[in-house]
C-alpha cells in the first residue's frame, strides 16, 4: 500500500482523511494531507505532507475488545478444567485429613523411648505412655530385674529361654519341640503322638482305653482286668498268685483225717490226710476270697495212687466248690488235687 495515495475505501478508519463527522479534516482553512502508518511494534503513527510525525495513536477500544474475546476463546476451557482439578485435589485433600484424624484418635500411637527416659526407667519406678500408646524399643533390651506383664504377650519372632521357665498354664496351637522338659501334671486334651521312646519311672496311670499297635515291654505288668483279643503267647511260667481262699474238711475224710489248701481263687493244691474209717462224701469245701460274677469253671486233677480209684466229682458255685467221692478212700492215706479255675 503506497502512504502517498488516497485509498477509496473510506470504511477503513486507518486511511481515512475524514473526521468523526464524516467532514475532511481543515487547518488554516486548507486541507492537509495525512498519512497513517503501523509500525513493527504494532504502534499506529501518523504523519502530515510536511515529513513531520504527529504522536502515537492509541488503540482503539474495538482492537482492544477483539483482543480479549480471542483470549478468552482460547483459553476458557482450559481454566474451567484447571479450575476443576484444583477442585477435586482439595476436596480429596480435606477428606483424607478428616479420616487420618479419625483414626488417630481411635488407633493406638508409638512412642518412642528417649535417653532421659530411659535413665527414669533405670533410677525410679515411672509409667510411660498410656494404655493407647505402643513403646516401641529399637535397640536390644536387658532387664537386670524380675519383668511383670499384667496383660497378654504376644512374641512376632522366636522366644529363647536361657534358664528355667516356670508356667501356671501353658496353651500351644501350633507345633512344639521341646528339648528336656519337666512335667509334674500333664493333661492331653486330643491325641498324644510320642515318636521317640517313652520312659515313666513313676508308673502310668490310664483311665480310658489304650491302643498299642508295636511290641510292649514291661517288667512288671499290674492290672486289675486283662481282655485279650488275640493269641495270648506265653514264654515263661504262669503265677496265679492272691489271697488263699479258705478250706473246711468234709467228713469223707475219716476219723481224726485233716486237710490243707494252698494256692489262690485262680489255681491251687489241696492235700487230703485220711483217718479211720473214711465214708464216701466229700473231702473239702474251698470258699473263695472273691465270689465270682458267675459260676466258674474248675479243672482238677488227682494226685497220688490213693487217689486214682477214687470216683471223685466237683460241687461249685460263684461262692466256691467242693471235691468228693462217691467211693470210700482208704484208710490212713496221703494223695491231693490239683484244681485250675477260669470264670
Amino acid at each position: 500500500m503506497d502512504p502517498s495515495q488516497l485509498q477509496d475505501d473510506k470504511a477503513n478508519d486507518v486511511h481515512s482523511l475524514e473526521n468523526s463527522d464524516g467532514t475532511p479534516d481543515d487547518k488554516e482553512g486548507g486541507s492537509t494531507e495525512v498519512v497513517v502508518t503501523k509500525s513493527e511494534d504494532g504502534k499506529v503513527q501518523t504523519t502530515d505532507a510536511s515529513g513531520g510525525k504527529s504522536a502515537e495513536a492509541p488503540a482503539t477500544a474495538a482492537s482492544k475488545e477483539s483482543f480479549l474475546s480471542r483470549f478468552w476463546h482460547k483459553f476458557n476451557i482450559y481454566l474451567l478444567l484447571f479450575i476443576l482439578v484444583v477442585i477435586i485435589a482439595v476436596a480429596s485433600l480435606v477428606i483424607l485429613t478428616v479420616k487420618s484424624r479419625q483414626k488417630a484418635q481411635t488407633s493406638l500411637t508409638s512412642q518412642g523411648l528417649s535417653q532421659s527416659t530411659l535413665q527414669e526407667l533405670a533410677n525410679s519406678d515411672v509409667t510411660v505412655g498410656d494404655a493407647k500408646q505402643v513403646l516401641t524399643v529399637q535397640s536390644n533390651a536387658v532387664f537386670a530385674g524380675s519383668v511383670l506383664v499384667r496383660s497378654n504377650l504376644d512374641i512376632a519372632g522366636a522366644l529363647k529361654v536361657g534358664g528355667a521357665l516356670s508356667l501356671t498354664s501353658l496353651s500351644v496351637s501350633g507345633s512344639s519341640q521341646l528339648s528336656d522338659t519337666t512335667v509334674n501334671n500333664l493333661t492331653v486334651g486330643g491325641a498324644l503322638n510320642l515318636q521317640g521312646a517313652l520312659s515313666i519311672k513313676n508308673g502310668i496311670s490310664v483311665s480310658g482305653n489304650s491302643s498299642f499297635t508295636g511290641n510292649v515291654t514291661t517288667a512288671s505288668l499290674i492290672t486289675g482286668q486283662l481282655q485279650i483279643n488275640g493269641d495270648l503267647n506265653l514264654t515263661h511260667h504262669i503265677t496265679a498268685g492272691g489271697t488263699i481262699p479258705s478250706a473246711t474238711r468234709g467228713t469223707a475224710v475219716g476219723g481224726g483225717g485233716t486237710v490243707s489248701l494252698t494256692g489262690s481263687d485262680t489255681a491251687g493244691s489241696i492235700a487230703v490226710n485220711t483217718g479211720t474209717s473214711p465214708p464216701a462224701g466229700c473231702f473239702i469245701d474251698v470258699v473263695f476270697s472273691q465270689k465270682f460274677s458267675g459260676t466258674p469253671h474248675i479243672s482238677v486233677t488227682p494226685i497220688g495212687s490213693s487217689a486214682a480209684d477214687l470216683n471223685f466229682y466237683v460241687n461249685r458255685t460263684t461262692a466256691g466248690f467242693s471235691i468228693c467221692a462217691t467211693n470210700s478212700a482208704p484208710a490212713s492215706s496221703t494223695f491231693g488235687f490239683d484244681y485250675i479255675v477260669f470264670a
